[in-house]
Parts: C-alpha cells; structure tokens; sequence
C-alpha cells in the first residue's frame, strides 16, 4: 500500500468523538477499485476502516491517539478473566447468518437506546443503522447469538480473504452483566480459525478513551503504529 497511489479525500477539522480536547480529520477513499474484499484487506493492513459504504482513516496532524489494533487468530491466549467471560457463557449457543434481519434492528434500537444514550448513535433509526452497518459492496456476516431460543446479541463482522473484522456487537441489555461484548469478541476469534483466515481486526484502539480502550486486553495483539505493525505482550493473569 505503501507504494499504490490512493485516490482520497479528506474531511474538515472538528471536535474528536474520542478525545474531547483534540480536534480530527479523516482521510475517506474515493477509489472505487478497493472496494472489493481483496481491496479492502489491504485498506485494513493500512490502518483503514469501514463505516457502511465509506472507508476512512485518521488523519490529525496534532494526535495519533487512534491505533489500528488487530489479533492472530492462532496466537491469541485468553486471560484468566476471558476464561471466566466464556465459561459465564457456555449456555449460549451461535450461529452465522448472510442477511439483515428486522429482528436486528430491533435489538439494536434497544441496544442504543438503554446503553448509548449519550452518543452519537442516538437517538437510533433504521435509516441510520444501514447507513452504518450495511455495505453494497461487502456484505457482512451476522453472528447470531442465542440464549435458549431468544436472540440476545448479534456480531456484525466483515469478511476478506484472510482476515476477519468486528464491525459492531449490539444485545439485550438485560443481558449486560454476561459481558457480552467480550463474548462476542472471543466468539469472533474462535471464527477466524475456523474459516482458516489469520487476523481479527478490532478497529481503533485510544488508549485515552475509556470506551475504546478495552481491545488492549486481547493479548497478544498487533498496533499500527508509524505504518508498522507492532506486536504487543503475551497476556498475563
């Protein structure tokens, strides 16, 4: 990617979602070649990220808090407190789904209503929920999570030809002390070896952001950092 010229363009400067006292700008690509899974792996390698059908990068001048953070499927080890989140869980059963589903939005719309108040993502709309999960040109996969024969959680996840990435994982806020968004994380990576792909990328990890944070807790894992990816850690108990 280093040496592929990238047709982009960039976004005004304005107040970080992440980081309230720093200020971003995003790089949003405007070729239309990579969007394909293969050109989106590489985009991803690069430290990019879907939102719908746009692909975006940071690009802040003054921070580079947000680090592309992703995992080798075959070299993760859970942490003690990983091991409690599955055994926690070990009555739920999932499976994979191709299609959108009415019944997502619905637990998404609660989802965001209970649990993201204060975010951008409210008030939620089905509108709003395409626009953000959905793709014309990479279809996402639906891991679906079952308690019994309720649906209580759903992984949206993208697929290229090696790798995996976590779009979103929204569920049934009654649901919440079964730390599901971890659940979902370790489901995701349990796929990634079964479907013979390498990585699981998890987005931008800020260390700064409580709320963005916790992917550092997946160990070991690699940062993009100066155009390198960086491995960190072994996990520790």
């Amino acid at each position: 990617m280093n040496s592929t010229p990238l047709r982009v363009g960039i976004t005004p400067s304005h107040t970080c979602s992440y980081l309230p006292d720093q200020y971003e700008q995003l790089i949003v690509l405007m070729d239309e070649n990579y969007r394909t899974a293969t050109g989106y792996e590489l985009l991803l390698q690069a430290g990019f990220r879907r939102s719908g059908n746009d692909v975006y990068r940071p690009h802040c001048t003054q921070c580079s808090a947000c680090q592309s953070l992703r995992i080798n499927a075959a070299e993760f080890e859970p942490s003690r407190k990983q091991r409690r989140v599955l055994h926690k869980n070990s009555d739920i059963s999932w499976q994979l789904n191709d299609t959108d589903k009415p019944v997502y939005y619905a637990l998404y719309e609660r989802y965001i209503n209970q649990r993201h108040a204060d975010g951008s993502m409210y008030p939620p709309s089905y509108s709003q929920y395409k626009q953000f999960l959905l793709s014309d040109w990479l279809k996402p996969v639906f891991i679906e999570f079952y308690h019994g024969e309720k649906l209580i959680a759903v992984a949206v996840t993208d697929v290229t030809p090696h790798s995996l990435s976590a779009m979103y994982t929204f569920y049934d806020p009654e649901y919440e002390a079964r730390s599901l968004g971890t659940y979902a994380i370790l489901t995701q990576l349990q796929l990634t070896l079964r479907m013979g792909r390498t990585y699981l990328y998890l987005g931008y990890q800020v260390d700064g952001c409580r709320k963005m944070n916790y992917k550092s807790g997946y160990l070991p894992h690699e940062r993009l950092e100066n155009k390198v990816w960086k491995k960190y850690g072994i996990t520790t108990d």
